[in-house]
């Protein structure tokens, strides 16, 4: 997910210039560092959706530390600019300069005498803001969380960030996803802690293994809680999955883990077995799509949405290449008409060689029929479509015994348009109710010439057959 995002109002506005307010009221006051950043993260906005815009390449575009972006991403939430979202994956939301809110209620700040204290004795490295105060108030009063239970937090994100200078926005934010954990109270936060202390060693290994020397901060040892606890992890799948990711980041690994984990993939030897086939099922990607004459840079989506379909439901690899060539040849060249084709397949029950191979010959066997037909009646060219139909009515509708056909073309020859005029007396001999050749030749029926058109096919005959594979299931409903 990327993690710097317009707003819905922003979006509205279809523009990402550069506000005139930001270049008056805040630009020149602004530190360098948070100027490079708030512009670049504008810019990167125009492009959401991209899978590069990550806090990692952020920071590394910038030539910058992520620390550091997130410190800016911080002063710009304090000046009302920007919304922090998430920590980890770290989220930004652009918000419209215009849309500033500040929050208008009074506190009353002898309540909160003892409290301003100790948290100013906690932050001892700079000196709490009125600002800062009225967003720990508004924690307390409007979020109904405990002074102390918010004096704890405090607390442990100076331990676990080593640091008592800590942007006060990231406090706020971590506080904010406890109440949405339902800990509001003391006890609750120091029996939360406790938990999270307990996988100290655990998360230490995950930072290790990732190749990274920061200290986990709060959120990130609640992601490792909901990995072992919530997901049902083992340290072994976790560190397992962290050693294999091409690019090591705890956000990349958070979401690789939830990935195996909707596709139910909890164990070493289930993910090893995963990525075999899909390494394989990038081959046979690669493959399908050269043969519908389609590229791809990245095949992960055709696996993930087509080939693992097609497996499942019991699509050999060498059946998948034969189906590609002749979709190819049959002029069906997309993924989605490719699908479309199997799911007809899989309706006939035609799902391996043998079957593919019997049914191929069948649908052959009846062009040959039709060739036939067409070389009694004097024709030399190719099958066409128009001819299959005709069969098919004769045949299947009309049920027609072969030896009248067979005399109908007698009478058809030499005509000047035989296959019409064919097909006119099979329909008189249809309406007579005539199924045999005796009636057919009792019944004295007018050889008038056909009113229609001359239809001629002058196409390749591979191709006619290619589609004479596919006709009959283009006839059948998914």
């Amino acid at each position: 997910m990327a993690f710097c995002k317009l707003s819905v109002e922003a979006v509205a506005s279809n523009t990402v210039s550069v506000d005139n307010i930001f270049i008056n009221n805040y630009l020149p006051y602004a530190p360098d560092e948070c100027v490079k950043v708030y512009l670049y993260g504008l810019y990167k906005c125009q492009d959401a959706s991209s899978l590069d815009n990550t806090l990692e390449n952020f920071a590394n575009e910038l030539n910058m530390k992520e620390e550091d972006v997130e410190t800016c991403f911080y002063y710009w939430q304090e000046q009302g600019l920007v919304q922090i979202l998430e920590v980890i994956p770290f989220e930004v939301r652009y918000l419209p300069i215009t849309n500033v809110l500040t929050h208008t209620k009074k506190y009353n700040v002898k309540k909160y005498g003892t409290f301003n204290t100790q948290a100013q004795e906690i932050l001892s490295g700079r000196m709490i803001t009125p600002k800062e105060y009225e967003e720990y108030y508004y924690i307390i009063d409007e979020l109904h969380m405990e002074k102390e239970a918010l004096l704890m937090i405090i607390k442990y994100c100076v331990d676990t960030k080593k640091s008592e200078n800590i942007n006060y926005a990231y406090i706020t934010t971590v506080a904010k996803d406890f109440v949405n954990k339902g800990i509001k109270t003391a006890k609750q936060v120091e029996e939360y802690l406790c938990q999270l202390e307990g996988l100290h060693e655990g998360i230490e290994m995950v930072f290790k293994t990732l190749k990274s020397k920061k200290m986990p901060t709060l959120t990130e040892r609640a992601t490792y809680k909901m990995w072992k606890d919530e997901l049902g992890f083992d340290d072994s799948v976790i560190l397992y999955v962290a050693k294999k990711l091409k690019r090591p980041s705890f956000e990349f690994l958070d979401v690789q883990l939830k990935k195996y984990h909707s596709m139910k993939l909890m164990k070493v030897e289930e993910i090893e077995n995963y990525e075999s086939e899909k390494k394989a099922s990038l081959e046979i990607a690669k493959k399908i799509t050269s043969n519908l004459g389609l590229y791809y840079e990245n095949l992960e989506p055709v696996v993930d949405n087509y080939i693992f379909k097609w497996f499942n439901i019991g699509f050999s690899i060498p059946m998948l290449e034969q189906i590609s060539n002749y979709c190819f040849k049959t002029n069906v060249r997309t993924l989605d008409g490719m699908d479309n084709v199997l799911a007809k397949f899989n309706k006939l029950g035609i799902i391996s060689e043998q079957s593919l191979n019997e049914y191929f010959n069948s649908v052959l066997a009846v062009d040959k029929k039709i060739k036939q037909i067409l070389e009694k009646i004097g024709l030399s060219r190719n099958v066409n479509q128009f001819d299959r139909d005709k069969f098919k009515v004769w045949t299947d509708a009309w049920a027609l015994p072969e030896d009248v056909i067979d005399y109908a073309c007698t009478l058809a020859l030499g005509k000047e348009q035989p296959m019409q005029y064919l097909s006119t007396i099979l329909s008189s001999y249809h309406d007579k109710g005539i199924k045999t050749v005796n009636e057919a030749k009792s019944a004295n029926i007018s050889q008038q010439k056909p009113n229609t058109k001359k239809f001629n096919n002058e196409r390749d005959y591979t191709r006619e057959e290619m589609n004479a594979l596919f006709q009959s299931i283009e006839e059948i409903e998914v």
